[in-house]
């Protein structure tokens, strides 16, 4: 298991563009690896093509993005013409898909879902989600049922997130989106606020505490 702050586990695999080595497929940049639990399945095929269309807003964000299962090579490649089909997408497959045909990255990453399993009785991987900073630490973690399709667009919203809170003195409130206020962190004094945020806004409050304070200067 990896935890929040841990250098991302290095390994070598074979994936749709080739053996790698995760590290070096890395370098400095922000990565999303993303499992799914099984290739010619309906729930994955919405996913994975909602992934293909969302390169854009990714490739903005300059984030990295790969995909796995415990399928092989062959199947993932077959497997992604009927994405691309259904994502009403053209040309190659924008991102590789990492075959973990022995489990051995599922178990390793906790990405095992208990309760589905394929024919043979095995388990299969859950709809896990790593995104992974420049440092290469885990910077979120997020683990779905294979019955529960994920929401790309939060999980963009997230790095969104991730990004601005790792460069600014500014946390996220609930339901943040890109451009609204933000908060100041805790940890900075109303004078050092005023310094980095000179039209800080605080939050009156019953307990006269001035612990929520608003910005929109970032």
């Amino acid at each position: 298991m990896v935890n929040l702050g841990d250098i991302f586990p290095n390994f070598k695999a074979e994936t749709t563009i080739g053996s790698i080595d995760f590290h070096e497929w890395l370098g400095g940049s922000w990565a999303i690896l993303f499992s799914h639990p099984a290739d010619y399945t309906p729930v994955c095929t919405t996913e994975l093509g909602r992934v293909v269309q969302l390169v854009p807003e990714f490739s903005k964000r300059a984030v990295k993005m790969i995909a796995l299962s415990c399928d092989d090579v062959v199947s993932h490649k077959g497997w992604s013409k009927d994405v691309m089909a259904y994502a009403k997408q053209s040309g190659d497959f924008p991102y590789p898909i990492i075959s973990d045909k022995d489990r051995a990255l599922a178990v390793k990453l906790g990405m095992v879902d208990p309760a589905e399993k394929d024919a043979a009785g095995l388990a299969l991987t859950c709809r896990a989600v790593f995104i992974i900073g420049p440092d290469k630490k885990l910077k979120l973690s997020l683990l779905y049922p294979a019955t529960t399709g994920r929401n790309f667009a939060e999980i963009l919203r997230v790095i969104d997130s991730l990004q601005l809170t790792a460069s600014k003195k500014v946390a996220t409130p609930v339901d943040w989106e890109s451009g609204k206020p933000c908060m100041v962190v805790p940890s900075l004094s109303n004078e050092d606020a005023k310094k980095l945020f000179p039209n800080f806004k605080k939050v009156d409050l019953p307990s006269g505490k001035e612990y929520v304070r608003m910005t929109t200067e970032y």
